[in-house]
């Protein structure tokens, strides 16, 4: 994937993000693919093909994907999902666009230093979810954030204040190689193995890991993680270790909603979380057909 095309993947989600919360804003009235492609400021045909390049389905077919009736079939679906995931590898057998990711949490020693004596290279580089802030240590990915025009700034602080012993250097070119390789597995097919260095309590570091096991195009509830991770009654803790994800997508803390099927209190915007839920359901659903 070169970066024109990330670049053109980046300009794509930011129109499909302003047709999601047109469509959020005004879901009572039901509004047309015209409509919502006028509020994108794109003609019909236009706004369709930019869906097609960005999701690999049609507009139609990524709106049902949106609803609150598909998000509780999900959920229903995925009852078991956590249990019989896989614990290594790939999280079903030959399942495409699963990434593998493994992470190292930092030692008890290290968490007091707050990241003396470690190097951060970081940037921030179009992907197709927007803007992406990415770090990364001689141990792996440390943060991964979306860093929107009117938010780079904070984004930026976040990741300091994430480690604030450490020396942070601008490194645009080799963060562009571990972008490429993090979403240009979807057209490649090919997993791309990647470890991350996390720095969190035990209690997180079990939520996390518990969140790398649930498959793209498939949701779960912060109730069963809770269960999963051996604390059913620490649902609103889970959901706060969720929110202090430090690397979003690779640590998929989008693949959790409220088991009523809404969605709320993601860090990157609910408008986000459903382009990405939406986007791994159509991929999956483009490999079906």
């Amino acid at each position: 994937m070169n970066s024109r095309l990330l670049t053109q993947q980046s300009d794509d989600y930011y129109r499909i993000e302003r047709a999601i919360k047109y469509i959020e804003a005004n879901f009572k009235s039901r509004p047309s693919l015209e409509n919502i492609a006028r509020y994108a400021c794109l003609s019909k045909f236009h706004f369709e093909r930019l869906f097609k390049r960005w999701a690999g389905i049609s507009p139609l077919q990524f709106k049902q994907f949106l609803t609150l009736e598909y998000a509780k079939k999900k959920l229903a679906d995925s009852e078991s999902l956590l249990a019989t995931s896989y614990d290594s590898g790939l999280s079903a057998p030959g399942r495409l666009h699963d990434l593998f990711v493994t992470f190292d949490a930092i030692t008890p020693g290290e968490f007091k230093k707050q990241g003396a004596g470690i190097k951060i290279e970081y940037g921030i580089l179009p992907t197709p979810l927007g803007q992406c802030l990415l770090a990364v240590t001689s141990r792996g990915i440390c943060f991964l954030g979306f860093a929107d025009k009117s938010d780079e700034i904070s984004v930026l602080e976040e990741m300091y204040q994430s480690w604030p012993g450490a020396s942070f250097v601008e490194n645009k070119k080799r963060i562009a190689s571990y972008i490429k390789q993090i979403f240009g597995f979807e057209l490649s097919n090919k997993s791309q193995p990647f470890n991350l260095l996390v720095k969190g309590t035990n209690f997180q570091i079990n939520v996390w890991r518990a969140l790398l096991k649930i498959p793209p195009g498939n949701i779960t509830s912060y109730r069963k993680i809770a269960e999963y991770i051996g604390k059913p009654t620490a649902y609103r803790a889970v959901g706060s270790a969720i929110a202090d994800n430090p690397v979003a997508y690779l640590i998929p803390c989008h693949r959790v909603i409220a088991e009523s099927g809404k969605m709320h209190g993601y860090r990157w915007g609910i408008a986000r979380k459903k382009a990405l839920l939406a986007r791994e359901a159509g991929l999956g659903f483009s490999n079906t057909e």
